[in-house]
């Protein structure tokens, strides 16, 4: 498969070509999708903001207070908060395509036939549109496996904290290298329960490996819940129902194989900060300083994920 290239494009190194369009990579990113995408969610003014504020409630007990002893008031006590927080980071891509590539529009290379034409018809807008399907990938896959890095300088970038490394201080069960089980999803279930999570909107993401796990772990099953076709072969779990909640089940190209993520959507959104005058995720022209159209795309954004005991996650599957 062709490689991306560095620099501008020109008339040889992004050759035109007749034919249909077609990539291998992947394209959807359902996470993203589920909460507001590119153009939805919430925006910031500070490269920082709050994921909420924390309390806990001390264990709960029954009093043993007499008559006598209420005739004086007990010691104060208060419940403390503590903040969390997420930062935005930036996205940023670059297009330069030389006027000379723009003008042959009608240089066709490989497979010549008669009436053919270039496909894509203008190489700046094709650039551009895939361009931003690259950033839609790149959030994709820091929303779900970002390392989370606080800015100390104009030279440490911000990095935002993903969903899985969230759970890793909340809700998570370390699978050194077994089989996904019935067993371990039931685990973890339980796990959330009893941290606290408030089961708004839950949805299982994984890989294409362990999704397949999860079929297979819950398809003997299916014949209890409902009438079976006898002209349809095969199998795809796309809900579970527990003791707590109903589960969605979403395949993720970006979800490393060895993990999944079971993650409350009600309390996740994008988080955009804007440049004021041009937006939050903006297409501007950058200066000449040659024979070429150069553009730059820009935007901040980071992940408002709510605390780490409303998801869960396991780890270190078996992948093979």
């Amino acid at each position: 498969m062709p490689n991306a290239i560095d620099g501008t494009g020109n008339t040889w190194n992004l050759p035109n070509y007749a034919g249909e369009l077609f990539t291998c990579s992947p394209t959807k990113t359902p996470l993203l999708s589920m909460i507001g995408g590119l153009t939805g969610g919430m925006k910031t003014e500070n490269d920082e903001f709050s994921t909420g504020v924390l309390y806990e409630f001390p264990d709960a007990t029954q009093p043993s207070i007499s008559e006598t002893a209420s005739e004086t008031a007990p010691a104060a006590t208060a419940i403390a908060r503590e903040q969390k927080t997420n930062v935005t980071q930036i996205f940023h891509e670059t297009i330069s395509i030389a006027y000379a590539k723009m003008a042959n529009r009608g240089k066709l290379s490989g497979l010549n036939t008669a009436g053919q034409k270039a496909n894509p018809a203008n190489e700046l807008d094709w650039q551009v549109a895939k361009r931003l399907e690259k950033i839609a990938r790149d959030v994709e896959y820091t929303f779900l496996n970002g390392v989370y890095q606080k800015s100390t300088g104009a030279n440490v970038p911000n990095k935002t904290r993903g969903m899985l490394e969230l759970c890793s201080d909340g809700t998570t069960i370390d699978a050194s290298g077994a089989d996904l089980s019935l067993s371990m999803l039931k685990a973890l279930y339980k796990e959330m329960a009893d941290a606290g999570a408030a089961f708004g909107n839950m949805v299982l993401f994984c890989n294409s490996y362990q999704k397949q796990i999860i079929t297979a772990l819950y398809e003997k099953q299916l014949g209890y819940n409902a009438a079976a076709p006898r002209n349809v072969g095969g199998m795809n779990i796309t809900e579970i129902e527990n003791d707590f909640f109903k589960l969605g089940i979403c395949y993720d190209p970006f979800m490393p194989t060895g993990s999944i993520l079971i993650a409350d959507i009600a309390a996740i959104a994008p988080v955009f900060q804007d440049v004021p005058g041009k937006g939050v995720l903006f297409l501007e022209d950058l200066a000449k300083t040659g024979a070429a159209e150069k553009k730059q795309i820009y935007g901040e954004i980071g992940l408002a994920h709510g605390p780490a005991f409303l998801h869960g996650s396991i780890t270190g599957l078996k992948t093979e």
